[in-house]
């Protein structure tokens, strides 16, 4: 079982990066082999909307995705971890997020053929999110397009870990119990089939 970690904050060593530290710990403590992409020293740019994977599934760019494509294609688990920016995950998150179209053409074009990758998909991702508001509504942008992201690439939301009034660096370590909780939360993550 491989598990990807993506770090989506633009802060090195931030709170979410924190939170994805502890998953990611739990997920080995129960067997995992672990890979981890930092989205922030990523060089790539938004989809172009140019309709260059509609007929491959393939997207037609050469930029630094091009390393991280087949590791959003092989991993059994992913998890995302992101702060928030004016309710909705940050930008260069929503740039990969945008440049999923690609897997989901290539998910387009087998059904097309009768096969459907998500009912066949046993691939399972979570979300870790913190904010430094007390928003009702905080994480719910967030929760939908992580949502739609790991549709497209066939894999089942199997849940999320988002807290607020959390905004300075290194502030979930004074949250209580808050990195236990990715801990076991990384560890049953990888247990549950």
């Amino acid at each position: 079982m491989n598990v990807l970690g993506i770090y989506g904050s633009p802060r090195e060593n931030g709170n979410t990066d924190l939170m994805l530290d502890s998953f990611l710990e739990g997920c080995a403590s129960g067997g995992a082999v672990i890979n981890r992409v930092y989205v922030r020293q990523l060089h790539f740019s938004g989809c172009l909307e140019c309709g260059g994977c509609d007929a491959t599934g393939e997207c037609i760019q050469e930029d630094d995705l091009v390393q991280v494509y087949p590791l959003l294609d092989e991993s059994s688990h992913i998890v995302i971890a992101s702060p928030i920016f004016f309710y909705g995950v940050t930008g260069q998150v929503k740039l990969l997020i945008d440049r999923s179209q690609a897997p989901y053409m290539r998910r387009e074009l087998a059904k097309k053929q009768g096969i459907d990758p998500m009912l066949e998909s046993r691939r399972r991702g979570f979300l870790l999110c913190a904010g430094a508001t007390r928003g009702k509504k905080l994480f719910d942008c967030a929760v939908i397009t992580v949502k739609y992201f790991f549709d497209a690439l066939s894999v089942h939301y199997a849940g999320e870990i988002c807290h607020r009034q959390i905004e300075e660096k290194g502030a979930i370590r004074r949250s209580p119990g808050a990195l236990e909780d990715c801990f076991r939360a990384g560890r049953e993550f990888v247990e549950v089939e």
